[in-house]
Order: structure tokens, then sequence, then C-alpha cells
């Protein structure tokens, strides 16, 4: 339960459906007492709260594990009545940040909403259902699930628009028969309605849009804090070799960037490349932006899918991309091409590239 409307509802659904419920509550920001002093008089928490203590800033951004989130989600489960539980996962979550550091001082774009999945929610999550003896681990993803003839299968969610599938792909095949998706087969407003039906106070609240973690809301004096390589100045250059003029770091670009490139060059340049060796970050045009084709690594397969044998389907490069006609194949090594119909804008290393059979995912890998 993040305090959002979405898991709220997923909770309200898993209720509806008979299930004994446990909220579950992910602390992984900057200690907060209103964060950590989560049970009231009134609360029915059967379980203890750990974390307890330690004082810090409260003025968290919007996100999705801030302190007055926090607040909500206990509020829900007041609401409910069912018991809540607000687990510190502040350490482990120090992965996920030197994840996403790690990778913009390389010249790479991480995305460290899918490694929390990966990790945190289908990951370290399990271990505490494992130690409460629950079967399943639900939360609020627009998804699906379904039974097939191979085993259960992660489908896109029904609302196109809110569908989270693309930052699932990563998540162990054998753990998909013990996850829950309860709002997945449901659009956006329908969620909203039902929260507002019984009494919700999060029904309105406004969807978290920040990486949860990057409290000023400028992601590069993160990266530049933590690693202070990614943060020497270096030229600017063009396609061709022409030095355009200076930047304060390759950890402030990404592939595909457009605005902010401290120069004005007359027409439209893009961030084509980031070599980090160098230190350069290479500007080009739209057109020389365009991949027909790339190669992923540290893949994973959610379906039985032959080494070499190419699979006429879907490829999505980015969570907010459309997917494309792609041919896909299962290389060696844990790594896969993808062949496109369409040559596609912005394909950048270090971003997942999720492979559709139609609505199911079928797997997945990290673009080189």
């Amino acid at each position: 339960m993040s305090g959002g409307v979405d898991s709220s509802v997923a909770a309200h659904l898993l209720l509806e459906q008979g299930h004994d419920v446990v909220g579950v509550f992910m602390r992984h920001g900057e200690k907060s007492p209103a964060a950590c002093d989560l049970e009231p008089a009134s609360a029915k928490t059967l379980l203890p709260i750990i974390g307890q203590g330690g004082a810090g800033r409260l003025d968290h951004k919007q996100g999705c594990c801030t302190a007055s989130d926090a607040e909500d989600a206990r509020r829900v489960a007041d609401r409910l009545a069912i018991p809540f539980y607000a687990i510190d996962l502040q350490a482990e979550f120090g992965r996920i940040i030197d994840y996403f550091a790690d990778e913009y001082a390389r010249g790479r774009t991480p995305n460290p909403c899918v490694q929390c999945n990966n990790w945190i929610k289908f990951g370290k999550l399990f271990d505490y259902a494992d130690a409460v003896g629950a079967q399943y681990v639900a939360t609020g993803h627009y998804a699906r699930l379904r039974a097939g003839e191979d085993g259960a299968e992660l489908l896109r969610g029904v609302d196109a628009g809110k569908d989270q599938s693309y930052v699932l792909f990563g998540i162990d095949r054998g753990l998909l028969p013990r996850m829950l998706l309860p709002v997945g087969g449901f659009e956006k407003p329908a969620i909203r309605r039902m929260a507002a039906a019984v009494g919700l106070n999060v029904a309105t609240k406004k969807d978290s849009q920040e990486i949860c973690f990057v409290t000023s809301g400028r992601y590069d004096a993160l990266v530049k804090h933590r690693r202070p390589e990614g943060a020497e100045a270096g030229e600017l250059v063009s396609t061709s070799g022409e030095v355009l003029g200076r930047h304060a770091g390759v950890a402030g670009f990404t592939v595909g960037q457009r605005k902010g490139l401290g120069v004005a060059l007359g027409e439209r340049q893009f961030v084509v490349r980031i070599e980090p060796q160098s230190n350069r970050v290479v500007l080009g045009s739209r057109d020389e932006l365009m991949r027909s084709e790339l190669t992923a690594a540290r893949c994973n397969w959610l379906v039985d899918t032959p080494i070499g044998e190419p699979l006429k389907g879907l490829a999505q490069i980015r969570y907010n991309a459309p997917p494309a006609g792609a041919v896909v194949t299962r290389l060696e090594g844990d790594r896969l091409q993808a062949v496109f119909d369409q040559p596609q804008f912005g394909v950048a290393p270090g971003q997942a590239v999720v492979c559709y059979g139609g609505d199911r995912v079928l797997g997945g890998g990290w673009i080189e």
C-alpha cells in the first residue's frame, strides 16, 4: 500500500473477493517521524511496525513513499479494518539508488521503477510474505494475470493509458502464480469512483509522477553527489566530430534528449550518443537517432522461448513509447535481438525493451 488510490482500491477489491488482507507500506526514503509513527489509538494494527524513531525532513515531494503517503496508507487501512505494517527497506533500497547513479555515470539511461519491482516489490516483499505465511503479494499495478496452458501469464492492463506491464517484465516467472493485480481489469476513472464510493480519503489524490528517491527534483544533482565522475566537464560534439560547446557532466544527459543541451545551433538537435570514456556528448538530427534494430542483455523471459528462433511480435523501448512491430530473437548468453518493422526514435542504452505477443508480456532485457 503506497498511499495512492490504486493500491488502496486493490486492498478493497481483495477484501471483496474474500481474501485475508494485510497492508504493507514500504519505507525507503529519508527517515521521518511522520512516516515512522503510524499507529494511532484507533488503528487495528495487528503486526509491529519496524523502523520507529529517527528525525528528518518532513517536506518530501509528491512521490510514492513519503511521510504523507504513509499516513494516507494507514488511514485507508483503518477504513478497511485491515492490519497495517510499515516495513523499513531503506538499506535495501540503497541498491536501487546505486544502480541509478552508476548507470547515469556510465552514459546510460536507467529505469529504477523496473528494478524496484524486480528487487523489492516482488523480491523483498515475497520474503516478508513467506515470513508471515501469506500466499500472495498484491499491488495496484495496471496489469493483469491469467492462467494459461504453460502457466500464469502477464498481460497489459485494460486501461491502455495507465498500463504498467512494461515495468513488470523482469519478475521471476516462478512468482507469477503468487501475484495478484486487482486493478488491472479496470480503467482509472472506475478506480477513483470505487474509492469514493467506499469512503477512501485518497479517491482524488494525484498520481505520483516523480522518482521517489530524488527529493530535490534534480536527478543530476543526486548522480553528481554520489558519482562525481559523472560531473566532469567535457565536449558537446556533432556526429561528424565538430566541437559545438561544453557540458557540465554526462550525468545530465540521456539519449533522445532535445531540451537543456546548453548550445543554440539554429536547428533542432538531439543527444544521439553518450561516450563516457571520452566524456563527450554527441548531438545530431532526429534522423540520426533512428535505429532499425537493437540488442539487449540480462534478459528475463516469462514464456518458453527457444534460442535462435525468430518470433514476430511487438517491442516497446520505453515506458511511455508505443509498442512497435518487430522480429525478436533470443540469443545465447541471456541476450536478445529485436529488428523493427520501422526505424525507432531514441533507443536508449540502459532502458528496457519489453516484448509482447498481443497483450501478453513475453519477456525483455536491458538495451545495450
